[in-house]
């Protein structure tokens, strides 16, 4: 699942959407920080796929799933997945919501899941190469869980 849309019930905050991310990669994680510093306040819960709180909460979703690609869940119970999530991710962020409109162009519409693809499967080569490395990981090998 890299950049999909799927409804799927599910308990959420009438506000907030929650970002379900890889907590074992370096790259995601500093993603997360980076957003967060510019996030509008209360429209983001952050949460590692890892996590047991992860697991009680979304039981439909599997590791695999949120392992592949980043997980938005909005407050409608929609959840976008990978490159699709990234327009909506830029909307709730302060001084960044024009460049949700960009992912409309054509080509980049084409091009974003493909280039998505390519950073996840990547993302701890890229995480090394950038000074973020796990330090358990800290050969570009990813986790266990995600091999």
């Amino acid at each position: 699942m890299d950049s999909t849309v799927d409804q799927v019930p599910t308990p959420v905050s009438a506000a907030r959407a929650v970002l379900i991310y890889d907590g074992g990669c370096g790259l995601c994680r500093g993603g997360i920080s980076w957003i967060s510093r510019r996030a509008v306040r209360g429209h983001f819960e952050f949460l590692p796929c890892q996590a047991v709180e992860r697991r009680a909460r979304y039981p439909w979703m599997d590791e695999r799933t949120c392992m592949e690609a980043m997980q938005l869940i909005l407050p409608d119970g929609r959840v976008l997945a990978g490159a699709a999530a990234i327009p909506e991710i830029l909307r709730r962020l302060r001084g960044w919501r024009w460049l949700a409109a960009v992912f409309r162009l054509p080509g980049l519409e084409a091009l974003a899941p493909v280039l998505y693809r390519w950073v996840a499967r990547h993302r701890y080569q890229i995480s090394c190469m950038l000074g973020r490395g796990d330090r358990a990981y800290g050969r570009g090998v990813p986790p266990p869980a995600s091999r």
